[in-house]
């Protein structure tokens, strides 16, 4: 089974296309999926959008009364992926974005990875995205070059990035670790990171692929905060310097990292990352 897990927050101009384009993207592929929503207290139309995509494809749909933001949201994703797989060694989780920046017809290639031998997959974003605020291209590289440092350059693809697959097994392990705690205490970007940061220790093989990010598509103003987002990366480096939380395998394997998608919302401003 591969469940595609959606966080979601007032992206009613989009989220209709999005699973438009998973449903023929995986009747082309041929595969068992489910898609988990969570959506984040929209107050806008997305509720209402969603509704017939659940009664054509296997569409499921948490919804949280008041918005908690991005990592919350993608904890309870992973989470409820985890609760649903009856063969977590066999299983994959995919997370993408709701506002149809991450490209659909990703998914498949991001599978197969899995279905090949790997227990992680990350996105390499070929090239820069088109469209990019200048503002979030230079924090985001910035970020990603100082992450992907303290980190020994072991990680291909984008630290970043919330576009990804996971062979099952390797979050259920990561949230044995966490036990009673939260497996994702950051937001943004900075939760994309912490969840990465989380499973790597539980992949024996880690690769990277190249994807396609459009950031012309966006049909809303940026979410993104540079300052909000340097300072909760900057709290999540501080945390792993302490040994707060585990870090990542030397040998974790993977290609050349580079561009990729932006994150950074407040918990208390937004819950999708673009």
């Amino acid at each position: 089974m591969i469940y595609i897990c959606i966080p979601v927050y007032n992206e009613e101009r989009t989220i209709g296309v999005v699973l438009w384009k998973i449903r023929q993207v995986m009747s082309e592929f041929g595969r068992d999926y489910e898609v988990l929503v969570v959506d984040d207290g929209s107050t806008d139309g997305t509720e209402d959008v969603m509704k017939p995509y659940a009664r054509i494809m296997p569409v499921h749909v948490r919804n949280h009364e008041r918005r908690e933001g991005y990592g919350p949201s993608v904890e309870a994703l992973v989470r409820e992926a985890n609760a649903r797989s009856a063969y977590p060694k066999r299983d994959v989780v995919v997370t993408l974005q709701g506002d149809f920046t991450d490209e659909p017809d990703d998914v498949a290639q991001l599978v197969k990875r899995v279905e090949g031998g790997a227990d992680l997959v990350t996105a390499r974003i070929r090239p820069v995205a088109a469209g990019m605020p200048r503002a979030m291209r230079w924090s985001r590289g910035i970020w990603h070059l100082l992450l992907r440092r303290a980190r020994g350059g072991a990680v291909g693809g984008d630290i970043l990035s919330g576009f990804r697959a996971y062979r099952v097994v390797t979050l259920r392990k990561a949230i044995e670790e966490a036990g009673d705690a939260p497996l994702i205490t950051t937001d943004g970007w900075a939760a994309n990171a912490e969840l990465l940061q989380r499973v790597l220790p539980h992949s024996r093989r880690t690769e990277a692929v190249d994807v396609q990010v459009r950031y012309a598509r966006l049909q809303r103003e940026s979410r993104f905060r540079p300052l909000r987002t340097s300072l909760e990366l900057a709290q999540l480096l501080g945390r792993r310097g302490s040994g707060k939380t585990p870090p990542p395998p030397a040998e974790a394997a993977g290609g050349n990292g580079v561009d990729q998608h932006p994150a950074g919302p407040r918990r208390d401003a937004a819950n999708t990352t673009s």
